[in-house]
């Protein structure tokens, strides 16, 4: 799904509402009409960019990111500290000016 096209069913929602990614799965393996679903509150939004087997980054995906608070707390962290590094080796010298 696009974000134009998630803007689009959202907006027509009361803004007040709460979001949540429902996630609908089989209960079992066997042939069992049984499905559960597994609610989660949206805690976040990540861009992300997957590489392929060469490792060209591939089209842009938003994720929206929801679980249990601790684990997506530290989940957001550590991609955070991945990001940081990623941007530490830009600069040969070791120094970041902000001017």
């Amino acid at each position: 799904m696009r974000v134009s096209e998630l803007i689009d069913m959202l907006k027509d929602q009361p803004p007040d509402a709460e979001v949540e990614l429902a996630i609908v799965a089989p209960v079992n393996e066997d042939d069992d009409e049984d499905i559960t679903v597994d609610r989660y509150s949206i805690e976040g939004m990540l861009p992300w960019q997957d590489e392929d087997d060469d490792g060209n980054e591939e089209e842009l995906v938003i994720w929206l990111v929801g679980g249990e608070d601790d684990d997506v707390d530290a989940f957001l962290d550590a991609i955070e500290e991945q990001q940081a590094h990623d941007h530490d080796h830009d600069h040969g010298d070791g120094h970041h000016h902000h001017h």
